[in-house]
C-alpha cells in the first residue's frame, strides 16, 4: 500500500517549504510533532462534523468534506492517471468510495444520533475489521495472537454498548453506520494491499478523490446545497457549518494525507500506524468540551479494544 517511493517523494515536493521551517528541529521530535498533529486533526474531524450538521444535512456535509478534498488532490490527478495501468482504474475509484466516499456519508448520518466521542471510538475499531477481512477473504496469515486482539476488540465492543444501558433501537441502528464505514475500511485496505501494490499511494488517493468530485457535486446540487447558496439570507451559521466541513475535507482528509505520508517516509508505517491510539482520546476531548458525555466505564472499554489493536498489530513489520 505504501509501495511506489518515486510517487511518494514527488509528492512530498509539495511539502518542502514545511520542512524548512523545521529545519532545526530535532528529527525525532519532528517524528512526534507530525504523529501529534495527525492525531489532533484526525480526532477533530468527529467534531467537525457535528459542526458541519449545524445548519446542513448529513448528505451536505459529507459531499463538501469530499468535494473540498478532491479539489486539493486534484493537481495531481493528471499525472497519477498516467501512471495508472487502465485495467486497475475502475478498482482505484472502487477504493475511493470504500476508502472515503461511504465513510464519509455514513459517519454523518451517524452523529446525527450519536455523539462524535463515540464515533471516535468505533473508529477504532478499524484495524480489527483489516485483519478480520484479510483472514476471511484476503487468504492473510493470522497468528493466534492476532485473533486473541479481534476478540478481545470486539469484548469490547459490546461492553461499550452494554455499559450505556437504556438502549434503544435507533442508538444502536445509527451506531452500527460507523462500524460499517470501518468495515469498508476494512476492505479497502486488504483491496490496495492485494491489488494495487505496484502503484504508489500518492497516485491511488489523488485520482480515486478526482472520481469523487462528480457525485459530490451532483449530492449537493440534488440537496439543494446551492440554491441556498445563492440566496440572498443565508445564515452566519449556515456559513459557519459550511466553513466546517470545507474544513473537514482540507484538514482531515488532503492535509492529513499529506502529514500521514510524509510522517511513514521520515519514520516508517508502523510508528505512522500507532496514531490509531490518540485519535478516539482527541475525539472524547471535544466531546467533552462541547458538552457530550462520556462515562469512565466507557473510557475503560475503549481500553480494552485499543488492547486489541495492540495485540493486531504487535509484531508487525513496518
Amino acid at each position: 500500500m505504501y509501495g511506489n517511493s518515486l510517487n511518494i517523494q514527488l509528492f512530498f515536493q509539495t511539502t518542502l517549504k514545511a520542512e524548512i521551517c523545521f529545519m532545526f528541529i530535532s528529527p525525532r521530535l519532528l517524528n512526534w510533532l507530525l504523529f501529534v498533529s495527525l492525531a489532533l486533526i484526525w480526532g477533530s474531524s468527529f467534531i467537525l462534523m457535528k459542526a458541519g450538521m449545524q445548519s446542513l444535512s448529513a448528505y451536505q456535509v459529507a459531499a463538501i468534506r469530499m468535494l473540498s478534498g478532491g479539489l486539493i488532490l486534484l493537481p495531481f490527478a493528471w499525472k497519477s492517471f498516467r501512471e495508472i495501468p487502465p485495467n486497475k482504474i475502475w478498482l482505484i475509484i472502487l477504493s475511493g468510495f470504500l476508502g472515503s466516499f461511504f465513510p464519509a456519508f455514513l459517519f454523518c448520518i451517524a452523529e446525527t444520533k450519536i455523539d462524535s466521542s463515540l464515533a471516535g471510538i468505533l473508529n477504532a475499531l478499524t484495524p480489527l475489521f483489516t485483519i478480520s477481512i484479510g483472514a476471511l477473504f484476503f487468504q492473510l496469515q493470522v497468528t493466534a495472537t492476532k485473533i486473541a486482539g479481534v476478540v478481545l476488540g470486539f469484548i469490547g465492543l459490546c461492553l461499550l454498548f452494554i455499559v450505556r444501558g437504556n438502549l434503544d433501537f435507533s442508538y444502536l441502528s445509527y451506531s452500527f453506520l460507523v462500524i460499517l464505514a470501518t468495515l469498508c475500511y476494512g476492505i479497502n485496505v486488504n483491496m490496495v494491499a492485494r491489488h494495487l501494490k505496484g502503484i504508489g499511494s500518492v497516485s491511488i488517493a489523488s485520482f480515486a478523490f478526482a472520481c469523487l468530485i462528480p457525485p459530490s457535486l451532483f449530492i449537493l446540487w440534488k440537496t439543494g446545497y446551492f440554491t441556498d447558496f445563492s440566496s440572498t439570507s443565508i445564515s452566519t451559521t449556515w456559513w459557519m457549518s459550511t466553513f466546517a466541513s470545507i474544513i473537514l475535507g482540507v484538514m482531515g482528509t488532503a492535509l492529513a494525507s499529506i502529514i500521514f505520508y510524509m510522517l511513514v517516509k521520515r519514520a516508517g508505517t508502523l510508528f505512522a500506524s500507532l496514531v490509531t491510539y490518540g485519535i478516539p482520546f482527541v475525539a472524547i476531548g471535544w466531546g467533552l468540551l462541547f458538552g457530550e458525555s462520556i462515562s469512565i466505564l466507557q473510557i475503560a472499554c475503549l481500553l480494552i479494544i485499543l488492547a486489541g489493536v495492540y495485540l493486531v498489530n504487535r509484531n508487525k513489520k513496518a
